[in-house]
């Protein structure tokens, strides 16, 4: 996907719009697609599909492998006859239409999907049968445990009884026949849900538009990956993190990041030949045409924190399995597409690890203007083999940023792209990203709709808020998609 030249719109399925409150596999995300191939743009990126939880980011997820039940889409259930539109159309899924009320969500939208697993039951008992073996590695934890977050009044797995939270074989047996209704819905779930989503991703690829997808390097701690593959953690003899993951002290935070997530027992992945992992990005091939690896510079060295720290100040680098991992992906897997997200401070060896991988690593425009020092993000330094955003998930819209930075970071931008207000300084922006040499440039939804702040995705280290912003329905135009195909041309991405 990086041989040539060519370009995409970062834009997640929450925000796709929906008469019912959150994005979906629905038709208006087929619709999306079909804008893609108008506005000439090869590649569609997207944030983690998994179960949220807590704060409902995509990063925090309940599973490494299960995909997220809001995105099923209602009209479909309707249309295989598993619902009827009395069973939704007048719920209120909330009354905003460029914002996720995920606690609406939340309670509606569980109500109707179990409805339809109470018709889909008997209808589609073979298939459902089927996607259960082909997915035993991962499906009957999963759905157990989500069963067990149900019988445990949501708590996380760490607060549950301690014979089922240690995996007690007999506490295994009695809760498997006790829940065996809730475990049969929560597989019913996973069944709909890749059903659509294949099916959405392969209307993609026939237009010739490839999926990119993401992955998180940690898990959630209250996860059935913890839960269910607890030797793989560093957890003590009762499953409580020994240490856990974060970032240390720099310019943008005083005490470090602190973000709680429990650290792998490399060494016994390592022995076990990094099978979970192997495991993981082999579902994830499934999933997606190209897979980007959040914090990637964690393979080569990780902040590690003492369990129970308010902050990330008393962490210390730990070595990562290095080329061990990667070298052992590409045996058992071959050629991989991956993006490396190296953003940030980087040692030497980090950058060493991700020369050797051979995996393309990211430029983020929105970093190249920090008149304090020479960026690596300016695009004279970049190389065609990278991947350049205007912007991340984490980052302010690009009409946010100029309100919001510094002054003289926004006059250097101004001067190195030579912006005017009359072309727009988000188009401004996105002519500096696809006109640079990286092979792939890809900008956010957001931008091309000359959004401000209000529609930032995710401000990190911040709880509430995020994650909410949706796209109107009426922002598709047919002028947008020509004078987005215009540029791509222009700069040879066409």
């Amino acid at each position: 996907m990086l041989e040539n030249r060519n370009s995409g719109i970062l834009f997640h399925i929450t925000s796709i719009p929906s008469p019912y409150g959150i994005g979906t596999f629905g038709k208006e995300a087929y619709e999306f697609v079909d804008f893609l191939e108008k506005s000439g743009q090869k590649n569609w990126q997207i944030l983690p599909i998994g179960p949220t939880s807590f704060g409902d980011s995509p990063y925090m997820s309940f599973s490494s492998f299960a995909g997220n039940p809001y995105f099923i889409d209602l009209d479909i259930l309707n249309k295989k006859e598993l619902i009827s539109k009395e069973d939704y159309i007048n719920e209120d899924f909330g009354d905003n239409i460029e914002e996720v009320d995920y606690e609406k969500i939340f309670d509606k939208k569980t109500k109707i999907l179990r409805i339809a697993y109470n018709n889909a039951r008997s209808k589609y008992k073979n298939e459902i049968l089927q996607f259960k073996e082909e997915n035993k590695d991962w499906i009957d934890d999963y759905s157990l445990y989500m069963a067990l977050k149900d019988e445990f009044k949501l708590k996380p797995w760490q607060e549950w009884d301690e014979d089922i939270k240690l995996r007690e074989e007999e506490a295994l047996k009695f809760y498997r026949r006790k829940l065996e209704n809730e475990i049969n819905y929560h597989i019913f779930i996973q069944y709909e849900f890749f059903n659509e989503w294949k099916k959405l991703k392969k209307y993609a690829n026939d237009k010739d538009i490839k999926i990119i997808g993401d992955i998180p390097i940690y898990v959630a701690a209250d996860s059935s990956d913890t839960w269910a593959n607890s030797e793989i953690f560093l957890l003590d003899n009762k499953n409580n993190p020994k240490k856990v993951a974060g970032c240390p002290p720099d310019a943008f935070s005083e005490t470090g990041q602190l973000w709680g997530n429990p650290l792998y027992n490399w060494d016994l992945l390592e022995k076990q030949n990094y099978d979970w992992w192997i495991k993981r990005i082999k579902g994830n091939i499934n999933l997606y045409d190209m897979i980007r690896i959040d914090h990637f510079r964690g393979f080569e060295s990780f902040w590690s924190i003492p369990y129970g720290d308010k902050t990330a100040l008393n962490g210390k680098w730990v070595k990562g399995p290095g080329m061990k991992f990667f070298n052992a992906l590409k045996k058992e897997l071959g050629h991989i597409e991956i993006i490396a997200e190296d953003l940030g401070y980087l040692t030497r060896e980090t950058i060493r690890l991700k020369e050797d991988s051979g995996y393309p690593g990211m430029k983020v425009l929105q970093f190249a203007f920090d008149t304090r020092e020479e960026s690596d993000y300016l695009p004279h330094n970049y190389n065609k083999y990278s991947v350049v955003y205007t912007g991340t998930h984490d980052n302010d819209t690009i009409n946010g940023w100029f309100l919001n930075a510094a002054k003289e970071d926004v006059k250097l931008s101004i001067d190195y792209l030579k912006l005017t207000k009359e072309e727009g300084y988000n188009w401004g922006f996105i002519r500096g990203a696809w006109s640079s040499v990286s092979n792939l440039a890809i900008a956010q939804m957001q931008d091309f709709l000359a959004l401000e702040s209000w529609a930032r995705m995710n401000t990190p280290s911040t709880l509430g808020g995020n994650w909410k912003w949706r796209m109107k329905k009426e922002s598709l135009t047919e002028s947008l998609a020509y004078k987005i195909r215009n540029m791509t041309k222009l700069y040879g991405r066409l």
